[in-house]
C-alpha cells in the first residue's frame, strides 16, 4: 500500500480535513465514456483519449475519456429514450431513477460534445451515420454553451437515445482532498459504423486512438499522464483482445473511493 504522494499544498489540506479544519467539496455526478473500436488484425481494440488544455482547472494535460458534469436537464423526461430504461440503470448503476437518468444522458451528450460520437438514431435499432456535417457542428457548440438542451438536441432532429449502446464499467469517486470533486460512473461504448471522431474537443488539444497496453507503457515512460481512474481502466481493457470481448465481459460495479493515508510520514493517496 505504497499509493501516490500528496504534493504539499494536498497533504496540508488533508491534515485540515481531517482535523475538521476544512469540509471536503461535495462530488458533482458525472459520466465518462471509453469509445472503442477495433485496431488493425491482431491488434486489438482501441479507445479514443484526449489530452485536456494545459490550463483546464481538473486534470490539465492528462488523456482522458469523454465525459464530463451532468446537467440539470439531462435528468429531463423529455429526453427520447430506447434501450434499457432508467430504472433498469437505476439497478445497475446503484442510483435513483432520476439519477440514473442523467447519468445515462450525460454519457451520451457529453461524448457527443467531446468526440462528435453520438449514441442515438431515429428508432430503437438504428444509429445515426454521420455527425460531421456544419449543422452537427452548430448543435455540438450549442450543446457545450448550454444553449441547446439535450433533449431539444434530439427531439429537433427526430432522434432517440440509444441506451443500449452503453456499457456500465466503473465507478470513481475523487478524493476528498480534491478543491474539485465528481462522482464518476464510467462506461464503454463502440464507435458507431460511419461515423468518425473529432480531432479536437472543446477542452483538448489533442486526440488520439491508442490500444490500451500502448496507452499504459507512455504513461510509464513519462510521455503522458493519466489520471489513475483512467490508468485503471485502460488496464483493465488490456485483458481482452477485442471489442466484442469488451462487451462481453462481466462487470461488477465497485465503486472507488481513493483515501488519503499518511505512511511513514508521508502522505499518499490510495485506493485500497
Amino acid at each position: 500500500m505504497t499509493g501516490l504522494s500528496l504534493p504539499d499544498e494536498l497533504a496540508a489540506r488533508a491534515r485540515d480535513i481531517i482535523a475538521g479544519r476544512v469540509q471536503p467539496v461535495p462530488a458533482r455526478d458525472s459520466a465518462t465514456v471509453a469509445v472503442l473500436r477495433e485496431g488493425p488484425p491482431g491488434g486489438g481494440a482501441q479507445v479514443y483519449l484526449l489530452r485536456r488544455k494545459s490550463t483546464m482547472a481538473f486534470a490539465a494535460g492528462a488523456y482522458v475519456f469523454p465525459g464530463g458534469s451532468v446537467d440539470p436537464r439531462d435528468s429531463d423526461n423529455a429526453v427520447a429514450w430506447a434501450g434499457p430504461s432508467p430504472a433498469e440503470w437505476g439497478r445497475t448503476l446503484a442510483a435513483d431513477e432520476r439519477v440514473a437518468r442523467g447519468l445515462v444522458c450525460a454519457a451520451v451528450r457529453e461524448t457527443f460534445e467531446e468526440s462528435g460520437v453520438l449514441l442515438a438514431g431515429p428508432g430503437p435499432d438504428s444509429v445515426v451515420a454521420d455527425t460531421t456535417g456544419d449543422d452537427w457542428e452548430a448543435d455540438r457548440l450549442a450543446l457545450i454553451d448550454r444553449s441547446l438542451a439535450f433533449a431539444d438536441f434530439l427531439a429537433k432532429r427526430g432522434l432517440v437515445l440509444r441506451s443500449d449502446l452503453l456499457k456500465a464499467w466503473a465507478h470513481w469517486i475523487t478524493p476528498e482532498v480534491e478543491r474539485k470533486r465528481f462522482d464518476t460512473r464510467f462506461f464503454v461504448a463502440v464507435l458507431p459504423e460511419g461515423q468518425r471522431t473529432r480531432d479536437v474537443g472543446g477542452e483538448a488539444d489533442q486526440v488520439v486512438w491508442q490500444r490500451p497496453a500502448e496507452a499504459i507503457e507512455l504513461a510509464r515512460q513519462g510521455s503522458i499522464f493519466l489520471m489513475p481512474p483512467t490508468h485503471q481502466t485502460l488496464t483493465e481493457l488490456t485483458a481482452y483482445d477485442s471489442v466484442g470481448a469488451v462487451l462481453a465481459a462481466e462487470r461488477e460495479i465497485v465503486t472507488i473511493l481513493p483515501q488519503v493515508l499518511e505512511i511513514d510520514g508521508e502522505w499518499r493517496l490510495v485506493t485500497s
